[in-house]
């Protein structure tokens, strides 16, 4: 195919080819939003040539914006400038699929059982191996993202308010901007944004979009009233059927209302959402306990697809639990179905009506800088995650230390797992060192886990 080669595209990416990859990429989508932006900048940028650096950065950055999950909504985005709204839907329900399966499955043998011993096994070699693709995935976009020292400071500045004083992500996102938009005025050149990457070569969208062949992409008030309609009516027919059958108490129509309302303030995705989830599904509901909140977060982060599909597991215990009129294991399935349809339909909405009037940004100089201040401060979030995230891999124990405005989660150094260091280190070297596969690392690491627990 003409995409493959230095010249000219000619044809746009075959559909088929596209559904292939995107279910590629939602099988692969592992080690939370930092892995899973690093996976799809790979195959879809590097290896593809179908998105260039500078629209995935730009597309990116405009995620990062919007309540949810922004690697969902990322490939969201790609998958529409591709194909439309059929490709859009095909790249977002993919990415979510396999892990809303899997969370499915554990979810019912969680409830059901309670004793998985030989899945808990796997899970601890299995997050060894996710620390490494986080700490991959960062320096990936860091080498892409942080073009010279201003860049580097957003970054450390971003985490450390994050790490240190705990800043709300939104503050981050609104102070990168305007620092973007005051740079664009003081130093137009601090923020460049990126050429069409390695070797000048154009990727396939950016040349369909130069010959006006990507019509969709121009905005228009008829096309986003429509947009809005439909997918508002889509969000919300769900959560009106089960109010009309059930009434409005049912649990089902409860975590309908709850978690739609959560899919629009959950701002720096599941990490950021979860005290605020945990608080009212726990306290409020009663629909689980905190322990159970943190089990379900431990599985959500070693399934492939976003973080935030641990909601997905409240939906089904919360139903699982006030079964009424159904089986338990139904409702459950019900309420897992519920809870993951009003979570992530918004994010089709939300690209589908602001993706237009995004791609129409790229021309202006000072949103291009605002919006590249954001993708700095963007490696600072994910260092922050993957900080959280190995702190909590490789200690037992942690304690909340306070001085002044900062609150630091340090951890107990005689808490530490050493099994998990191996294999983390282990992980580590076979990804970064010998640039071993994502699959045969977990795979590996899982095995290795499993090995471990038994016999100890």
């Amino acid at each position: 195919m003409a995409a493959r080669g230095l010249g000219a595209v000619t044809d746009p990416v075959p559909f088929r080819e596209a559904l292939g990859v995107w279910l590629k990429v939602g099988l692969l989508s592992f080690g939370g939003p930092a892995g899973q932006i690093a996976t799809m900048h790979r195959i879809l940028v590097e290896e593809k040539r179908w998105i260039g650096e500078e629209r995935f950065l730009h597309a990116l950055n405009y995620c990062m914006l919007l309540p949810g999950p922004e690697a969902q909504q990322l490939a969201t985005y790609i998958g529409w400038l591709l194909h439309r709204t059929k490709g859009g839907i095909v790249a977002g329900g993919l990415f979510v699929l396999p892990g809303f399966l899997v969370m499915l499955v554990l979810s019912a043998l969680y409830a059901g059982y309670r004793h998985l011993t030989v899945v808990d096994a796997l899970f601890f070699g299995v997050k060894a191996a996710v620390l490494a693709v986080v700490v991959e995935a960062l320096l990936r976009i860091a080498r892409r993202a942080l073009k010279n020292g201003f860049a580097y400071a957003l970054a450390g500045a971003s985490f450390v308010a994050l790490f240190l004083f705990h800043v709300p992500f939104p503050l981050i996102v609104l102070g990168a901007a305007i620092i973007g938009l005051v740079a664009s005025r003081m130093a137009p050149g601090l923020l460049a944004t990126n050429g069409p990457g390695a070797g000048g070569r154009k990727a396939v969208v950016d040349t369909l979009i130069d010959d006006n062949r990507l019509t969709h992409v121009e905005p228009t008030a008829t096309r986003a009233i429509g947009t809005l309609l439909v997918w508002g009516g889509i969000w919300f027919a769900p959560v009106i059927l089960a109010a009309a059958i059930l009434g409005g108490a049912h649990v089902l129509t409860a975590e309908g209302i709850f978690f739609s309302k959560s899919a629009m303030v959950t701002f720096g995705g599941a990490y950021a959402v979860l005290a605020y989830v945990a608080q009212q599904a726990v306290e409020r509901y009663g629909w689980l306990g905190h322990g159970e909140m943190l089990d379900g977060l431990g599985l959500a982060e070693t399934t492939p697809g976003p973080l935030i599909l641990v909601l997905t597991f409240v939906g089904y215990l919360a139903a699982y639990r006030q079964p009424a009129p159904f089986d338990p294991m139904l409702a459950g399935l019900l309420g897992a179905a519920m809870t993951t349809w009003v979570t992530f339909a918004p994010s089709f909405l939300w690209i589908f009506l602001g993706a237009p009037y995004v791609e129409r940004l790229r021309g202006n100089k000072a949103a291009a800088a605002a919006l590249a201040a954001i993708t700095a401060a963007v490696v600072g979030v994910i260092l922050n995650l993957a900080v959280w995230f190995a702190l909590k891999v490789l200690f037992h124990e942690h304690h909340d230390v306070i001085l002044g405005p900062m609150r630091l989660d340090l951890p107990v150094p005689g808490s530490i797992d050493l099994a998990a260091l191996v294999l983390a280190a282990a992980a580590m070297v076979a990804t970064l060192r010998f640039h071993v596969g994502m699959l045969t690392v977990l795979g590996a690491t899982a095995l290795a886990g499993l090995a471990w627990r038994l016999a100890f």
